[in-house]
């Protein structure tokens, strides 16, 4: 039996890959969490003195938009600490925007939530067997990613969060509302903001924008 944890902070979206995974006889899901302190808690829970595990669950199901520290910050930490929990990420965002960092974060696979929710079961098989999840995209963006020098794409050279800040800003929400969803000051988003347009060599939003429109950061 796989054992899954699932996080993200959306309760119906939990709950539609709780559904999706049960129908599988070989998966099941041990717990839920809404962002990083829940998922600290829950691991925690499953590994302490008379819970029969050693390690939290088989596959932790992760979500990279989170409140707080961000589902790469999760990836971050688990790799700081040699954690064993296998990471699939499945998120909203498309491959070419977060597939690769996710990647060499630690993560096993990277799904899109719009994509065949049966996806989601086959990643998870795949990863508890503990290989590497793609999709022909993002294999295909790995072997470009491996051929093209970083230089060539400036936003290569932002950190995880900026480009959260650049893809959300692009996405037409006010730093208002990228603090709140991020859970953090309107000050830090906007110290974000300032070096992403420093780092591209960008002036305002619209410029971003655009920006990310062309580099097929975000749609048009």
């Amino acid at each position: 039996m796989i054992d899954v944890i699932l996080c993200d902070d959306h309760a119906l979206i939990r709950r539609g890959i709780r559904d999706t995974l049960s129908d599988a006889s070989d998966i099941r899901v041990i717990g839920e969490a809404g962002d990083y302190g829940e998922l600290r808690t829950l691991f925690r829970t499953h590994t302490a003195p008379g819970s029969g595990r050693s390690t939290p669950c088989d596959v932790l199901v992760l979500d990279i938009n989170l409140p707080g520290r961000s589902g790469l910050d999760v990836l971050h930490a688990l790799k700081d600490e040699a954690s064993p929990v296998k990471v699939l990420v499945v998120s909203m965002y498309p491959e070419d925007q977060y597939a690769i960092r996710a990647l060499r974060a630690g993560a096993y696979g990277y799904v899109n939530k719009g994509g065949d929710p049966q996806l989601i079961v086959q990643a998870v098989r795949t990863v508890a067997q503990g290989r590497k999840y793609v999709t022909p995209e993002i294999a295909q963006m790995l072997v470009e990613s491996l051929t093209a020098p970083s230089s060539e794409l400036a936003h290569n050279r932002l950190s995880d969060r900026e480009l959260q800040t650049l893809v959300m800003i692009a996405s037409g929400k006010r730093l208002s509302d990228i603090a709140a969803e991020l859970t953090l000051s309107a000050k830090t988003v906007s110290v974000y903001r300032g070096r992403v347009l420093e780092k591209l060599q960008l002036s305002n939003n619209a410029e971003l924008t655009v920006y990310a429109i062309r580099n097929g950061l975000v749609g048009q």
